[in-house]
């Protein structure tokens, strides 16, 4: 949007005698006394410093009331084009282009038929957290009696590299733990291991790729030396009440509980998380509106940044295919937020909703419960107005949320033609392992 104004002559002229006024006080002119300068010496040594910083007041000054009466809100930072120089004789003008968030009117998002994944924890889910919980517990002992390595042992390693038939001093490693098949080593060196007994020589080959961050190595054949210095196998111990005291838990009942009260909750986060995104999809399948390139671009960076971030955490790397594919696929994503974003703004205004004292009270006590944080510290630290915004969007959205879909047609069960849910739910059930209570 392109917003044109224009300041009578009169009011640039005493915005113009006001800088002067304030110039003459300070400035320090050689041949005359502090404050006593001649204005028209001043307008020769600092005219068009003056000019542009009373047009920059000028443009402060003007634009939020001019914006406030046209009842306009910017959602970037608006571009200001002035038109002539200042000319205390003259009017000025000038243009300041700006997005705006569309407006709209009427929001379809009623009889919306949604599917919402049953929340109901399965028994087989609470014994895989225990099965893996006895696994991270497990103790590494030498097998008896003694056998070649297979997948699941770890194996400790000593190993040189070779490439193109010339070892790499920086290349090699002693003592290196590593657990085989657990995708903490390269499968050729995997693959050379399993069926080697203690203290036997294995040898893998590996073409390293073209894009490797080592500009040597890209593209050529690396050579791995390896001698299995020592062997371990994992032996998880029993399920018992035993085992659930010595990870912090009275009973094994007990440890089963917390594991269930975990998981439940992850399979209703996964339920309303599934139930949202349905929505986002529902809102903009039926309202096709335009949104704010600036809205999106600030969404997509949250988004990449995101990306990144796990990518990072887990060690993930991306070709140059992949990254231009994710590209898009943030891309457009972060359009499908701003726009349901926006229609749900749209609801909200028209249907009067308020985020009240009790709501925010309730959202921190649910927030300490999440995090653990004492209630009392978290209601100081959200006195901050940055972070009580953001408390107050995520209620206000919860309840707008809540709002559609008691309009909606809910049937229990998975969406159809559902691709991304089984990351998610992975993720969701990453989350919801119990913590280990031990010490030391």
């Amino acid at each position: 949007m392109e917003l044109s104004v224009e300041i009578p002559a009169d009011s640039v002229k005493a915005q113009v005698d006001k800088a002067y006024l304030n110039l003459g006080k300070k400035a320090h002119v050689k041949g005359f006394r502090p404050g006593k300068a001649p204005r028209d010496v001043l307008s020769r040594l600092y005219g068009p410093q003056v000019a542009n910083d009373v047009a920059n007041a000028i443009v402060n000054d003007t634009l939020p009331k001019v914006l406030s009466e046209k009842n306009l809100t910017p959602v970037n930072q608006p571009s200001v084009e002035a038109g002539e120089a200042i000319d205390p004789k003259k009017a000025f003008s000038y243009k300041a282009r700006f997005e705006v968030q569309p407006d709209i009117e009427d929001v379809k998002y009623e009889g919306l038929e949604l599917y919402k994944p049953k929340a109901e924890v399965p028994d087989t889910s609470i014994d895989e957290q225990l099965e893996q919980l006895r696994q991270r517990n497990a103790a590494l002992k030498a097998p008896e009696p003694a056998r070649a390595a297979k997948a699941g042992d770890v194996v400790t390693i000593d190993f040189t590299l070779s490439v193109d038939g010339n070892e790499v001093k920086d290349g090699g490693g002693q003592g290196v733990q590593l657990e085989l098949g657990a995708g903490q080593a390269l499968p050729e060196i995997d693959a050379a291991l399993i069926g080697k007994n203690n203290g036997e020589k294995a040898t893998a080959e590996h073409t390293f790729p073209a894009e490797h961050p080592r500009e040597d190595f890209r593209g050529k054949k690396g050579v791995f030396d390896i001698t299995i210095a020592d062997l371990k196998e994992r032996v998880p111990p029993a399920l018992d009440d035993e085992f659930a005291k010595d990870i912090g838990f009275d009973t094994l009942i007990a440890l089963r509980a917390d594991v269930h009260t975990k998981l439940e909750k992850a399979f209703k986060d996964r339920s309303e998380t599934v139930l949202a995104e349905q929505i986002v999809a529902k809102l903009n399948e039926l309202n096709p509106c335009d949104v704010p390139p600036s809205l999106v671009e600030q969404q997509r960076r949250i988004m990449e940044q995101e990306v990144v971030m796990q990518a990072r955490r887990v060690g993930q790397r991306f070709t140059k295919e992949q990254a231009e594919a994710l590209s898009s696929a943030i891309q457009a994503d972060a359009e499908r937020k701003v726009r349901a974003g926006l229609l749900m703004a749209a609801i909200a205004k028209k249907n009067t909703f308020k985020v009240t004292d009790e709501d925010l009270e309730k959202g921190m006590q649910e927030l300490a419960a999440e995090t653990g944080k004492n209630v009392a510290k978290l209601r100081v630290e959200y006195r901050e107005k940055a972070k009580r915004d953001i408390l107050i969007g995520m209620i206000l959205e919860d309840k707008i949320l809540d709002f559609i879909e008691s309009k909606s047609k809910i049937t229990e069960g998975e969406p159809p033609k559902v691709e991304a849910e089984a990351s998610a739910a992975a993720s969701k059930t990453e989350e919801a392992k119990p913590e280990e209570k031990k010490e030391g």
